[in-house]
């Protein structure tokens, strides 16, 4: 772990919270037990360390609760590991991490609601084709906690959009020159319109944006959704399934993606960057008639 090496360290908050958190293990094992990782041989095949030092940084971060430890089986007995609420406030410290890695580090410093087709950063969301959405609950916009994969209907559509306002002037400044944030009015009331075809189709569609629910409840209300808008405010989606984000307004805001989930919440299509709208959501339409043979 972090040592500290100046006599006022101990009034930062900052080196603090490196004392906990400032190894380069034990943030991994923060993401991978937001994504879903619990036990031990699953953290040590995803992380590629040693017994000896995987044990070390669990014991730690147990220690500091930001891990709990949570029985699975009896006999022997062994434990998985869960984050606490003190660990969950950690995801926004990773999705920010992340950020300015796609942003500073692979991107070339600009602020964008999209990405190029061959950054790494699309690769990385393509890489989620195959993959398994974790268990985890959002507030949806009428103020109930929901699954974002739905449990009765063969598929979901999961959109993510940037953010999307019952009035113009609640936009964040600059939202309009930020490269791909404008048409998520749009892209909502686009799925709104063909919700039918898709019920038929067998999907259930679900947009999911990092907005106070509140804000998509106006707005929901104004545009006459009558499909659920998920709040990831606490990121705990864009943490699990590593998402990409922009910063805008001094907040994290979910780049726009659209994946198709099946009922075992294995993603079956992954649609990003999303240029198109319109596009997306006749695409994503015609995925899912074609996963459920139901023609169109």
């Amino acid at each position: 772990m972090a040592q500290r090496t100046r006599l006022d360290d101990d009034h930062c908050a900052i080196a603090q919270a490196l004392d906990v958190v400032g190894d380069w293990w034990t943030l991994l094992i923060v993401r991978d037990a937001a994504r879903g990782v619990h036990r031990f041989e699953e953290l040590q095949r995803e992380l590629g360390l040693s017994r000896k030092v995987l044990t070390e940084r669990l014991r730690l971060l147990v220690a500091a609760d930001v891990l709990t430890r949570v029985p699975y089986q009896d006999r022997p007995v062994r434990h998985e590991y869960r984050l606490t609420p003190r660990g969950r406030a950690l995801l926004p410290v990773l999705v920010a991490l992340q950020d300015w890695g796609d942003t500073w580090v692979t991107g070339e410093g600009e602020t964008m609601a999209t990405a190029t087709e061959t950054s790494l950063e699309a690769r990385r969301v393509h890489e989620l084709l195959g993959t398994r959405v974790p268990e985890l609950r959002l507030v949806g916009h009428d103020g109930e906690p929901r699954d974002p994969v739905a449990g009765d209907t063969p598929y979901t559509v999961l959109y993510c959009f940037p953010g999307a306002y019952a009035r113009q002037d609640a936009y964040p400044p600059g939202w309009a020159g930020i490269p791909g944030a404008r048409g998520c009015t749009l892209e909502s009331c686009t799925y709104r319109d063909q919700l039918a075809e898709f019920t038929a189709a067998g999907a259930t569609v679900h947009g999911v944006s990092a907005q106070r629910p509140d804000e998509q409840r106006a707005f929901a209300e104004k545009e006459g959704l009558r499909f659920p808008l998920l709040s990831d405010e606490g990121l705990g989606l864009t943490a699990a399934l590593r998402l990409p984000t922009f910063r805008a307004a001094g907040l994290s805001r979910l780049k726009r993606l659209t994946l198709v989930v099946d009922a075992v919440r294995v993603v079956r299509d992954v649609q990003y960057p999303v240029k198109d709208v319109e596009a997306s959501v006749a695409a994503a339409l015609a995925t899912v008639r074609s996963l459920t043979g139901s023609g169109g």
